[in-house]
């Protein structure tokens, strides 16, 4: 068994979409973070959301609801010391909330690739873009985590570069990864494919 806790990303202000709750703004229907969910519990042991904000509709879901120990939006990486926290599996695998295309086979590949090579993190790549927020993480890696934070640190990419980490590609996806930062986005992402 993997043990992987599945950690949706919801816990952002919605800058770039006008304030609005990403995870809950509705496409085709249902709230983002819906379609996120059905993605990604078929592919974990359990699943854990970490929210800042409309905390009563997302546990309303039916998931553990983490918030960020550290106050004023901090970013995925306080994001990921909550749900790592909260975590009671060897893996943690973080998706954003505005990401509901993600693929069907994102824990086995990242998982495929960490664990022969022994690395701490496997990180998505598409192209030359990194996809820091599409990562497999070790749990035990939570004291390392909280003291980058605790120094200040915010970056994602700062973090893994201290870590060992494995990129894996998914060029072959590459749409899969299509997030949905602003209402223009959200709107053109509304008829299906």
């Amino acid at each position: 068994m993997r043990e992987i806790t599945g950690l949706v990303l919801a816990g952002g202000q919605g800058r770039r979409m006008g304030g609005v709750d990403k995870g809950l703004a509705p496409l085709r229907g249902r709230p983002m973070v819906a379609l996120v969910l059905e993605r990604l519990s078929p592919q974990v042991d359990a699943i854990i959301i970490n929210a800042n904000q409309n905390l009563e509709q997302y546990r309303s879901l039916g998931y553990p609801v983490v918030t960020d120990e550290i106050g004023g939006f901090a970013g995925p990486l306080a994001g990921l010391q909550a749900g790592m926290r909260a975590a009671r599996t060897t893996f943690v695998l973080t998706c954003p909330c505005d990401s509901p295309f993600l693929p069907a086979d994102l824990a086995a590949r990242l998982f495929a690739a960490m664990v022969p090579q022994d690395t701490d993190l496997a990180v998505v790549k598409t192209g030359n873009w990194h996809q820091p927020v599409f990562a497999l993480v070790r749990t035990a890696l939570m004291p390392n985590l909280t003291a980058f934070l605790e120094k200040g640190g915010r970056k994602i990419d700062a973090w893994y570069t201290t870590l060992r980490f494995v990129e894996v590609c998914f060029d072959d996806e590459e749409e899969a990864f299509s997030n949905i930062n602003t209402l223009d986005e959200l709107k053109s992402f509304q008829s299906p494919a």
